[in-house]
């Protein structure tokens, strides 16, 4: 057998428009804990403390269920993932919306939803948009995974509306709506792929999970980019998306330019993620990774310099770092597709977007201790800038690879 097989030519746009559709609830759903904190430490009278705990509980869980979720794309396809995604995370919702109690409040979101968030991930949609797409995977996955940042721009300010004219049990309860509304469309506009089928048709004997854990772990280009995918979740979901805004107040800039600062982050994000799956598909792609790296890297010396300065570089820093925040996703992911196989990307994925949420625990984490130990952010962001060149060298190391390879020998 060769070592590579070419797959049939696939186009598979509506992968694309309900993974962009699935990540945008399920990210907003997480952005709702942190919107609506406020009223539960008012009508519950919990602490911040208890209800960061139970956010940092459920992205445990999202880390533990990421590499079962990829598996299960791997062998039972995209449709059926994202549907059992969406199942549970309108249950979670749901129990959110009528909860009455701490208990109910933990099963809810740090239970059923934190696994719906850990099935409905930008690497699932990520290896089902590779599966469906044998030209242009890089583009087709910019725009399906940038439905975790660009989404947000219509759902949160919705929750947001709902929460000051209704209550906060009517945002919760309509994004459990919304979700289990998603489902027939899935089931009725996706093909009910299977990529086992795939792998049957190309005489490629199935294997089980440890085997292919095994084989993925013995690839030096598997630990290249979990290393390195791990280092992008340190200084992205870590320290800028935990740290930003509470930065710009120590700062002194007023919260409302702060948090427009943050928005336009995100919309940013959105066009950087769709630019880098668009390079994916034409340049080099670990220089284009390492690239990417390297200018976060000098956003964070922009950063470092914000004390004493206008809230103007605060908002050119947004744009600077948006462009390279999630714009990794789709890079890494066709990285992953070719080096380590199709036959193993969910599985590869899941296990290198556990170690981004790993990495985005411990930003989270040395980010707090460091403020608190030293009154500054300063070592927080000079620590970031090596660790965003680190990264970048680790690209450099992958070898350059055909974009569309398929299964290996």
């Amino acid at each position: 057998m060769s070592d590579t097989i070419a797959i049939p030519h696939r186009q598979n746009w509506t992968v694309v428009i309900f993974g962009f559709l699935a990540l945008s609830l399920a990210f907003s759903s997480r952005a709702a804990l942190g919107l609506i904190m406020p009223v539960w430490q008012t009508e519950f009278g919990w602490s911040s403390s208890y209800i960061s705990s139970v956010g940092a509980a459920a992205l445990i869980v999202m880390a533990i269920v990421a590499p079962f979720a990829g598996r299960l794309v791997d062998r039972r396809g995209s449709q059926f993932t994202l549907n059992l995604g969406m199942g549970l995370l309108g249950v979670g919702c749901a129990i959110v919306a009528l909860t009455n109690g701490k208990a109910m409040f933990v099963v809810g979101f740090a239970g059923f939803c934190a696994v719906g968030f850990g099935i409905v991930a930008t690497h699932v949609v990520a290896t089902a948009v590779t599966r469906s797409f044998s030209k242009n995977q890089g583009l087709a996955t910019g725009i399906g995974t940038s439905g975790a940042t660009g989404g947000q721009f219509l759902i949160v300010p919705m929750i947001a509306a709902l929460l000051a004219f209704a209550s906060w049990r009517w945002s919760f309860g309509a994004l459990s709506l919304a979700s289990l509304a998603l489902i027939p469309c899935i089931r009725m506009s996706m093909r009910a792929d299977s990529p086992s089928d795939d792998v049957a048709e190309l005489d490629v004997t199935p294997s089980s999970m440890m085997q292919d854990f095994a084989v993925i772990v013995r690839q030096p280009a598997f630990h290249l980019l979990f290393w390195s995918f791990l280092i992008c979740g340190f200084t992205t979901t870590g320290v800028i998306e935990t740290h930003l805004l509470p930065f710009a107040s120590f700062c002194g800039f007023p919260p409302v330019p702060s948090a427009t600062a943050y928005g336009l982050l995100s919309l940013v994000n959105l066009m950087g993620m769709i630019a880098a799956g668009w390079l994916t598909d034409r340049v080099n792609r670990p220089m284009l990774l390492a690239a990417i790296y390297m200018l976060r890297a000098l956003t964070f010396i922009l950063l470092a310099s914000l004390p004493g300065t206008s809230i103007e570089m605060l908002f050119l820093f947004a744009v600077l770092f948006g462009a390279v925040d999630y714009s990794t996703v789709p890079v890494t992911a066709s990285l992953v597709a070719s080096h380590v196989g199709i036959k193993m990307m969910g599985l590869a994925m899941g296990l290198i977007s556990a170690g981004h949420a790993l990495g985005g625990a411990m930003g989270a984490f040395v980010g707090g201790y460091i403020f608190t130990a030293t009154g500054s952010y300063h070592l927080v962001w000079t620590g970031s800038i090596w660790l965003a060149v680190g990264a970048g060298l680790l690209a450099l190391f992958l070898k350059a690879q055909p974009a569309n390879r398929a299964l290996p020998s």
